[in-house]
């Protein structure tokens, strides 16, 4: 039998590779020490496997065709984006299909991919909580940009399945479950049907397919331009009573706020917390340790939630 032996919760950002801190004291600094803690509490947890549930940032997936969730079964190859590792990432290709074969019973239709192109929505923080550890991912991507974005009642009732589903497997595996995303920031829309979303833009997140890196090398100028900025917006106050609700074990309020609320509190990317949810309901317990540091030079309000304790620095 296999048993989850604890879940994190991580933003990720790109600007924590294009904007290190050079001093604990800097944007980011915090966020990044208490990393570097929960990784190596994970260190002694002893993982066999590594469920890395994230969304996609257009690098694997695109509106040629747009799955809600795809499960990763055989291989996954990191795009390599914003400082995260490019190539080969190892799969408990074993635990996928044991993990596919109950999701499919309990009525969870999951898309599947032999081969996997994730960026560093589960990359990043792959590397940052398990990087070294040489435990296996097995990875879910959630769909996180625009619709067909999953419910978050959806999520709750994914990740529940998905605890059941784990711990019935017959193989004898310690899996920890990381949830990639969040927690606030405010991006542009990269919904098609958005008037505002016109021409090469558009046209790439439909055909983005065709020439990955070239629509890749068009978009990281703009992305690395948001960076920098002290007033960018991110809602505090909303993110500290998110991780609140974790600690109580109590989702719900957060899925009642439905995709509009959510929007409207955390922003466009603030979607990236189905991860959270998914991830910290299949563990079924609340979180017990939290970080957080708000990071408009990021873009991003930075969280990290644990269901085990972390050591003092």
């Amino acid at each position: 039998m296999s048993d989850i032996i604890g879940f994190v919760g991580i933003s990720h950002s790109p600007f924590a590779a294009l904007l290190p801190p050079e001093s604990a004291e800097d944007p980011g600094g915090h966020f990044l020490s208490d990393a570097a803690r929960v990784r190596e509490t994970v260190a002694k947890l002893q993982p066999d496997a590594v469920v890395v549930i994230g969304p996609d940032h257009f690098h694997g997936n695109f509106y040629d065709v747009m799955p809600p969730f795809v499960l990763g079964v055989e291989e996954a190859v990191g795009f390599g984006d914003y400082g995260s590792t490019p190539g080969s990432i190892p799969i408990d290709s074993k635990l996928s299909w044991s993990m596919h074969e109950g999701l499919v019973a309990a009525d969870f239709d999951l898309s599947l991919s032999y081969s996997l192109t994730i960026d560093h929505g589960l990359v990043q923080s792959y590397e940052m909580i398990a990087g070294g550890l040489n435990a296996p991912m097995v990875p879910i991507v959630v769909n996180t940009a625009a619709p067909p974005l999953p419910s978050m009642e959806r999520c709750l009732a994914f990740g529940q399945t998905l605890g059941e589903v784990i711990r019935s497997s017959s193989l004898p595996r310690r899996v920890l479950i990381i949830g990639s995303g969040g927690l606030s920031h405010w991006l542009p829309s990269n919904d098609p049907r958005d008037p505002d979303v016109t021409g090469e833009k558009r046209t790439s997140l439909i055909h983005g397919r065709r020439d990955v890196r070239a629509f890749a090398a068009a978009r990281e100028p703009k992305v690395r331009a948001m960076g920098g900025n002290p007033s960018a917006r991110v809602n505090s106050d909303w993110d500290e009573w998110f991780l609140a609700q974790l600690e109580a074990n109590n989702p719900n309020p957060i899925a009642a706020l439905g995709h509009t609320g959510l929007e409207d509190v955390a922003g466009t990317g603030g979607h990236e917390i189905r991860a959270w949810l998914i991830g910290q309901r299949a563990s079924g317990l609340p979180l017990v340790w939290t970080s957080y540091e708000s990071v408009p030079e990021w873009v991003t309000g930075m969280g990290i939630g644990t269901t085990f304790t972390v050591a003092s620095s």
